[in-house]
């Protein structure tokens, strides 16, 4: 976490079919043989993974959600003045919409286009925002942008926003990060801009707090992908098998997430398996700390210039606006 969600649809409402169905469950089993367990982090959020993070972004060690809503508030009008009114406001990953709610009053917008991997709970997050903005054309789609995103036709294509915020970009490995960023600059066209958090560097204890809360919500946020996969390929985890662990690398500037086997694990699913020894991992999720420096050089590289940014008092977040 910031758990990323710019990714494909594939919330127990809305499974995928076809092709879509047969390349989901190869990415997941890949990652589940290979020699290094892994999950992606975008199967954290069927409905209940989705609940999970927005009470997660409500903890007292998740400094995330709030340092950037006091700094949202703290710098709105100058950055109201950078972005400039009457935007088409875009969001991948767009949850709850609540941040997105206050941006596009604030900006006067006449569009916005929520995207998210769980399609159900974004439906009823975005009939919200039509609720307290009556005057905003407000959209929901499920999409998968690291793909390619297709907008409903009828979206103007001038004067975009891609808005980023919770710092979901530090999901991705750099380069991974440079090629998502060169998406929003596809997605901004001529023109458009990108608004997107950053998670700074941070003292190490306040960083494993905020990925391991005293409350174990965290826990159970990153076990219950083992019950969203079972959805997806069918097969059988049991999530109380399997313990939570986060840790800061600081080699690679990154928070990791991992779930332990508790004992010897034998996990099946139809056509395939694997067995996993009592210890073993499956990485979940990793979580880079760009230093603001570093994170405007991703930026050029994905094509994007002019960059102004706002940081809060103690340096620990960024809201960066870049020009496409």
């Amino acid at each position: 976490m910031p758990a990323i969600a710019p990714s494909l649809a594939l919330s127990r409402q809305a499974q995928p079919v076809g092709q879509a169905y047969a390349a989901c469950r190869r990415e997941i089993t890949d990652a589940l043989l290979a020699p290094r367990a892994s999950i992606s982090p975008k199967y954290f959020y069927d409905r209940r993974g989705s609940e999970l993070f927005e009470a997660i972004t409500r903890l007292p060690e998740y400094y995330l959600t709030r340092t950037e809503r006091a700094l949202m508030r703290r710098h709105g009008r100058a950055i109201a003045e950078a972005v400039g009114a009457g935007r088409v406001v875009i969001e991948p990953g767009a949850g709850s919409c609540d941040k997105a709610r206050d941006l596009c009053r604030r900006l006067a917008a006449t569009h916005f286009v929520g995207v998210d991997i769980s399609a159900d709970y974004l439906q009823g997050a975005v009939a919200r925002l039509r609720a307290a903005l009556p005057g905003l054309d407000a959209r929901a789609v499920g999409g998968d942008i690291t793909a390619g995103l297709r907008l409903p036709p009828d979206i103007p294509g001038q004067r975009r926003l891609v808005f980023y915020p919770g710092s979901s970009i530090g999901n991705f490995d750099p380069p991974q990060a440079v090629a998502l960023l060169a998406q929003m600059r596809a997605l901004a066209q001529g023109g458009g801009a990108l608004l997107i958090g950053v998670d700074l560097p941070k003292p190490r204890a306040v960083l494993e707090a905020a990925y391991d809360d005293a409350a174990g919500v965290t826990a159970a946020f990153n076990r219950n992908v083992l019950a969203h996969v079972n959805s997806l390929i069918g097969s059988d985890f049991d999530p109380r098998q399997w313990r939570h662990r986060a840790f800061f690398n600081p080699v690679a500037s990154r928070i990791e997430m991992h779930l332990e086997a508790l004992g010897p694990q034998r996990v099946r699913w139809p056509g395939g398996g694997r067995d996993f020894a009592a210890g073993e991992r499956i990485h979940t999720e990793n979580s880079y700390k760009h230093p603001l420096p570093a994170f405007t050089a991703l930026l050029r590289q994905a094509g994007f210039a002019g960059t102004q940014s706002w940081t809060d008092a103690r340096g620990w977040y960024a809201v960066v606006h870049a020009r496409a």
